[in-house]
């Protein structure tokens, strides 16, 4: 079994770039909807939460309002810290569970992490892959599909590691500056490169 890293900055397109993977025969750890999951309501991160931001952040659902908390903590650096201390342990415990079931069903596994540049990586991984896109593209996505103010949007990316970080610790570059068939093309090369990795490392 060979594990690879995927990331990218907000608006690249990495969930994207995981899904065609996961069509390809992948197996998907993917951080983002750990995270959802163990933010629901009732949930003890969910809990933790509103301890600490306050009952502001809940929505009329009885749900966390993530809009309101994006809007404290991406414009708040003391803030982000904090919300990094209370999610991340239980997202690293329960993405372990998650790769540990894989591992038995699957021969590639794909840790989809925003913030895998961002952090120390404990996990031993056959290689990081990271999406690529422009700023400038980034920004247009995230305010013409996702409905970000240019503000929020320049917000968000500027919460995160540089491009020019990521592109410095990928061991492969999907480049997502263009059509989704362009994509396709270079999950395809991905998805070789991983598979040769794999075989070349004699892998079960």
């Amino acid at each position: 079994m060979s594990e690879f890293g995927l990331t990218g900055g907000i608006g690249s397109g990495k969930s994207a770039a995981s899904e065609r993977l996961g069509a390809l025969g992948a197996g998907l750890v993917d951080a983002d909807a750990t995270v959802k999951q163990l933010q629901r309501a009732g949930m003890p991160v969910f809990l933790a939460i509103v301890a600490h931001f306050g009952d502001g952040v809940v929505g009329g659902d009885g749900e966390l309002d993530r809009p309101s908390l994006a809007d404290i903590v991406f414009n708040d650096p003391e803030e982000l810290k904090k919300i990094n201390e209370l999610v991340h342990p239980a997202v690293r415990t329960d993405m372990a569970r998650q790769r540990k079931a894989l591992s038995k069903t699957h021969e590639i596994i794909v840790l989809d992490i925003p913030l895998l540049i961002d952090s120390e990586n404990q996990i031993e991984l056959a290689g990081i892959v990271v999406v690529d896109t422009p700023t400038d593209v980034a920004i247009e996505r995230l305010t013409t599909l996702r409905g970000f103010s240019t503000k929020d949007a320049n917000a968000r990316i500027s919460s995160q590691v540089s491009r020019e970080t990521r592109l410095a610790k990928a061991d492969f570059v999907v480049d997502n500056s263009a059509s989704l068939a362009a994509l396709d093309d270079e999950i395809a090369r991905c998805w070789q490169w991983m598979g040769e990795l794999h075989q070349a490392a004699g892998q079960p």
